[in-house]
């Protein structure tokens, strides 16, 4: 994996997100979960609200141009869009969402086979994807306001059947995450260890190796999140990559915010 000095191992994105609606009438995003990752939104533009299902139940809570509001793994959230809500996503455990560390609240019956679950979270090929989009979003949205009335009537099982389900549903790709919880965040929190070792031992050899990085957008259109249409960041520390000179679409596993 390519290294990155980028703080604590994160990534960046820019959201704008969706204003088509459900057929709920709510505008917004695919409710969805992450299984490791911690997810923020730093609210740069608009008004909207972060939906949010865990343990402790349905919440609403308001968002608008200043907010900062976070969820760990285990939240499931859906973004809501009630005028031009734009949002700078920061996301823990670089690569790991990319990875398939995030699960749509799919009805339990898709949730429970992972090739409907695949047909029913693909955007398919180049065109059509802004309409596979909406209906993973719809289909989500199904999925969530289940939960959301069950939890909300005081009957916390059908969470359990999703946080198991989701489970189940990630387990064979999880093996590989691990690996890159290593190579980012967990190597970024031991070199600062080793820095400040340095530095209690009298040492600043390292401060000779200081340079500045500058974040490389991705061009062309923005891609297809589960949230809505994304710009991401390419944060490593080479000049340029690949990844950073893409087209701004993503796969279908790189629809994590």
């Amino acid at each position: 994996m390519t290294a990155s000095s980028f703080p604590g191992g994160t990534s960046l994105s820019h959201l704008d997100v969706y204003a088509d609606a459900a057929p709920d009438g709510i505008c917004g995003g695919s409710p969805h979960m992450h299984l490791v990752s911690t997810e923020a939104y730093v609210v740069i533009s608009g008004q909207g609200a972060l939906q949010t299902i865990d343990a402790h139940g349905f919440r609403e809570t308001a968002l608008s141009a200043g907010s900062v509001v976070w969820f760990t793994p285990g939240t499931i959230h859906r973004a809501v869009n009630r005028g031009d809500l734009r949002v700078v996503v920061l996301m823990s455990n670089a690569g790991l969402p990319e990875a398939g560390d995030a699960v749509m609240t799919f009805p339990a019956e898709v949730l429970a086979d992972p090739e409907a679950y695949a047909a029913a979270a693909s955007l398919g090929g180049e065109s059509g994807r802004a309409a596979r989009a909406s209906a993973r979003r719809d289909l989500a949205v199904t999925g969530f306001e289940a939960l959301r009335d069950a939890v909300i009537a005081g009957d916390h099982a059908a969470l359990d059947d999703f946080h198991a389900a989701a489970g189940a549903l990630v387990r064979d790709r999880a093996e590989a995450w691990s690996d890159l919880v290593r190579a980012r965040p967990l190597a970024q929190a031991e070199q600062s260890l080793a820095l400040a070792a340095a530095v209690a031992s009298g040492s600043v050899a390292h401060l000779a190796e200081a340079r500045m990085h500058q974040a490389v957008p991705s061009v062309g259109d923005r891609g297809y999140g589960m949230c809505g249409r994304l710009r991401t960041y390419d944060v490593t520390d080479d000049d340029m990559t690949d990844s950073a000179a893409n087209d701004g679409d993503l796969t279908d596993e790189e629809n994590d915010r």
